[in-house]
């Protein structure tokens, strides 16, 4: 479809949702899918329809009754509801009305729907806001609370979307994990009852399971079959997504912040923004959900979305805590030897009356450490400079070690329980950032750095601990607003940070994968999937990830963990992700020295393709002993494709892989790149067309343990 006639449909569409169709009829509608609701004879809000674009306008008077959009508690409903609140009066049930809606055009293919309702016995509105970005099938999903009672009203649930579908069948895919081990990925069956996917950790919340699921109708969805329902929540906190199947076998969807411990007192004519609850739903298997999200978030959602990333070499393996001034230089001479943009320092470069030798010390101490830099960080920017690359610098500054200076001067900043004893998770405890002072701490932290060295081009940004000992000073006998006012606290001082320093590119590190959600990414321009850099397991964890995330939005790490696993095997799977290293240069023989060079050259060639270009999933490491993904430019003049032996049994059957994505009516060239010193390849400037690499494929796989190969495909013209 041409952009001109995708226009012209959704000009269409929305001149029909606010006239043929009648006031009572509200159409949330994207390309492909229809989300639809109907003003009820009682002045309730019913959800009609949720699925595959309807194209007859006529076909909407007979949509059955459908379910409430937004049920609350305490009337006729026997579920779970989305919202619960508390009146002045102690009543606690809430009946919202249809009061009006309106459709506003946002920018070119995005649109937001407002729907406003009303409790007619309270003082009580609730805003539905969903704005769609028809190109990509994207919805974002969010309400808004407010009242004009005259005291506070207590919200105990808020829930940013409830989903409706009724469907034979619903199969939930969840990715649970723990550190090291994250998004393993598990399906199951939703029956009667309720499956609640959630997290109680407040900061590093995505620790046990990320904000995201993947829901199949009918059928269990393949990568390119089925219909597939994914959703993900923006809130980089406590989440919940509860899953509902009724006595009809009807499904409910509830996503939002969990409503542990965190019951809100709202002010009146104060506004309850809950987090955004992005979804999209598949008609052609998953692969082409996990498409819609990579191309709305490079458009949409990323911080520098459409922008390049940079490979790096990072100390921590080589040095751990244990280096200094000359040591760092002396690799920063190997980040140029290796080809990379720029040198990361790691953790253990500050605090001086409690040196960071390890992480038992020193953490919220941001000055450096004048026995490791006796030249502070200036020496390091301006080496970086002399060598042409770029500097960037490790920092945790949500974090406090007990044994710090911070620690002494403001306990009081510290969230902690007063009369216990503290917890330490990794020798450490929570700022409490619910607290403004605090909020400028943190904010000062990067600030500071800048502001004093303006060569640092890049901050990693740690938070190795989850909310322990809960409790805040600053907020006093408003404990259960802790949970959502650390968040907010958290993008004030993101946002400060993005409108003072708006091209900083900043990468999002929790442990690994603790925080990996689209509203942080709105300030980081990428994310650390795990600690866990061991090739093989990455397999598994980029996989997972990918469901949802772009490539660019994934660190990946060149390390020495499994060295059974070669410099290349290691080298290629990093390179599905943002490149970077994270080794000595000195443990690598010369001609693996040299594979890395040619290596990242290749990358560096090929970053638009991986970065930007459609993925495809071939195989998935979890149907046996092989993997394969493919990338594919926009216009498909080019491809690259990743193909992986893990640990094939002896004469294993190989079978070929099947090539997506490709215009079936041009000619491409087929050569494999990446090859070490000496490696011959059986493919070699072969000319296929497309339309036989995708019918009958390549035979990629070896038997060979530990393998991989990188196949370039250039089109023809």
């Amino acid at each position: 479809m041409s952009m001109l006639v995708r226009k012209l449909v959704a000009l269409l569409c929305i001149l029909c949702s606010v006239s043929a169709w009648g006031a009572d009829v509200i159409r949330v509608g994207t390309q492909n899918v229809d989300l639809i609701f109907r003003v009820g004879e009682n002045k309730r809000l019913k959800q009609v329809y949720l699925g595959r674009k309807l194209l007859n306008d006529q076909d909407l008077q007979y949509l059955t009754e459908g379910q409430e959009a937004y049920l609350t508690h305490g009337m006729e409903d026997y579920f779970e509801p989305a919202i619960q609140v508390e009146h002045n009066d102690h009543n606690s049930s809430l009946e919202l009305k249809y009061i009006s809606h309106e459709k506003k055009a946002l920018q070119n293919g995005v649109d937001e729907i407002i729907v406003t309702l009303q409790d007619d016995k309270y003082p009580v509105t609730v805003k539905l806001h969903y704005v769609t970005y028809f190109d990509t099938d994207i919805i974002k999903a969010y309400t808004e609370i407010s009242h004009k009672e005259k005291k506070p009203l207590l919200l105990h649930r808020y829930a940013s979307s409830m989903l409706h579908l009724d469907k034979k069948k619903y199969f939930l895919t969840e990715f649970s994990g723990d550190w090291a081990t994250e998004v393993h990925e598990s399906t199951q069956e939703l029956q009667f009852g309720k499956k609640v996917l959630d997290t109680k950790l407040g900061t590093r919340s995505n620790m046990f399971t990320p904000p995201f699921f993947q829901l199949s109708l009918n059928n269990v969805a393949e990568e390119n079959a089925g219909e597939v329902l994914m959703g993900t929540l923006g809130w980089t906190g406590n989440f919940r997504f509860t899953f509902e199947v009724d006595n009809l076998k009807k499904l409910r969807v509830i996503s939002g912040i969990n409503p542990y411990f965190s019951t809100y007192s709202l002010p009146a004519k104060e506004v309850f923004r809950t987090p955004d609850f992005f979804f999209t739903y598949s008609f052609s298997g998953k692969g082409q959900a996990s498409r819609n999200f990579h191309d709305w978030a490079r458009q949409y959602q990323l911080k520098d979305g459409m922008g390049n990333r940079m490979t790096l070499l990072n100390n921590w393996e080589a040095t751990y805590f244990d280096f200094d001034e000359e040591m760092l230089v002396s690799l920063m001479g190997d980040a140029v030897k290796l080809g990379v943009d720029m040198f990361l320092l790691d953790d253990g470069w500050f605090a001086n009356k409690y040196p960071r030798h390890s992480d038992t010390q020193g953490l919220g101490d941001w000055t450096e450490t004048r026995d490791k830099l006796p030249n502070g960080i200036t020496r390091l920017v301006d080496e970086a400079a002399k060598k042409n690359i770029i500097f960037g610098i490790w920092i945790e500054p949500e974090m406090v070690n007990p044994k710090s200076e911070l620690y002494e001067k403001h306990k009081d900043w510290v969230i902690h329980l007063p009369n216990r004893d503290e917890y330490y998770f990794r020798n450490q405890l929570v700022l409490d950032l619910s607290n403004p002072e605090v909020q400028d701490f943190v904010f000062g932290v990067v600030d500071g750095l800048m502001t004093k060295y303006p060569g640092i081009a890049y901050f990693k940004w740690d938070c190795n601990s989850p909310i322990t000992n809960i409790y805040s000073p600053y907020l006093k006998e408003n404990q259960t607003h802790l949970y959502v006012d650390y968040v907010r606290g958290l993008y004030n001082v993101l946002d400060r940070i993005k409108a003072k320093y708006p091209n900083l590119p900043m990468m999002l590190c929790s442990g690994g994968s603790g925080r990996a959600d689209y509203k942080a990414l709105s300030y980081f321009t990428e994310f650390w999937p795990s600690d866990n850099t061991d090739p093989i397991e990455r397999l598994f964890i980029q996989w997972g990830y990918s469901q949802f995330f772009p490539a660019k939005t994934l660190c990946a790490h060149v390390t020495t963990w499994n060295k059974k696993a070669s410099i290349k095997f290691r080298t290629e799977v990093a390179m599905m992700g943002k490149l970077g290293f994270d080794i000595k240069l000195s443990d690598l023989t010369l001609d693996e020295l040299t594979y890395c060079n040619a290596a990242i050259k290749n990358y560096n060639r090929l970053k638009p393709t991986v970065l930007d270009g459609n993925m495809y999933r071939l195989v998935s490491p979890y149907e046996g002993n092989h993997t394969s993904t493919m990338f594919v430019s926009k216009d498909k003049s080019n491809a690259v494709l990743f193909a992986f032996d893990i640990y094939p049994r002896y004469a294993e059957k190989l079978h070929n892989v099947l090539l997506e994505g490709l215009d079936s009516e041009k000619l491409y060239m087929v050569n494999e790149i990446n090859l070490v010193p000496g490696q011959n390849s059986p493919f070699k400037s072969q000319v296929y067309s497309g339309d036989y690499l995708m019918k009958v494929g390549l035979n990629v796989f070896t038997g060979k343990h530990l393998n991989s190969r990188v196949i370039e495909i250039i089109r023809k013209d």
